[in-house]
């Protein structure tokens, strides 16, 4: 929830109004007129706080992350998988906010960071095994999100041996149950 207005417009404020409207209508109509139409600000008023649309993004892109529960001591990796995809659903479009940030800032985030302890130590390179978690998180995910998204502008279903849910489901048990393995391919 959106940490109530104490006077002016402050950086977090913003951020949490911004998931609000991400939330209502979906990343494509989330744009700095419709965000300081909420706040009743002009637009030009948001760049105090923020170089450019995609430095808001980012910032939501973190506040979405936050969500996710520091991991237990020896959590598998399917526990930690389901908490950042689980943060993720938690708001619309919230995968590809994520994935669109991920793309265009460098570095690692509080997803790669969870997921990172949870793999298994014999890895050679446990950062890069971290990333390929995360991508394949967030593809999943964002594929999810833009059949919930079908759903509701009534697109039907496919008829499946398992129902999408469950298909969803075991198709991400898997994914993670293969990386679990560590089976990596050789660098050359």
């Amino acid at each position: 929830m959106t940490p109530p207005r104490t006077g002016r417009h402050d950086r977090e404020h913003i951020i949490g109004v911004a998931l609000e409207l991400l939330d209502r209508y979906g990343l494509p109509d989330l744009t700095m007129r419709r965000l300081a139409t909420e706040l009743d600000v002009q637009a030009s008023a948001l760049y105090w706080h923020f170089d450019s649309k995609q430095d808001l993004l980012a910032a939501v892109s973190d506040r979405i992350l936050a969500r996710i529960p520091e991991p237990a001591e020896g959590e598998p990796l399917i526990d930690a998988a389901r908490a950042v995809r689980d943060a993720l659903l938690a708001h619309r479009d919230g995968a590809e906010i994520v994935i669109s940030s991920a793309a265009l800032r460098p570095g690692r985030s509080r997803a790669q960071d969870v997921l990172l302890r949870a793999l298994p130590s014999h890895l050679d390179d446990p950062d890069l095994a971290a990333t390929a978690v995360l991508q394949f998180v967030l593809g999943h995910t964002t594929l999810v999100q833009q059949r919930m998204h079908g759903e509701s502008y009534g697109a039907s279903r496919t008829t499946e041996v398992l129902d999408d849910d469950a298909r969803d489901a075991a198709v991400f048990a898997t994914g993670i149950a293969l990386f679990s393995l560590g089976a990596a391919p050789a660098l050359h």
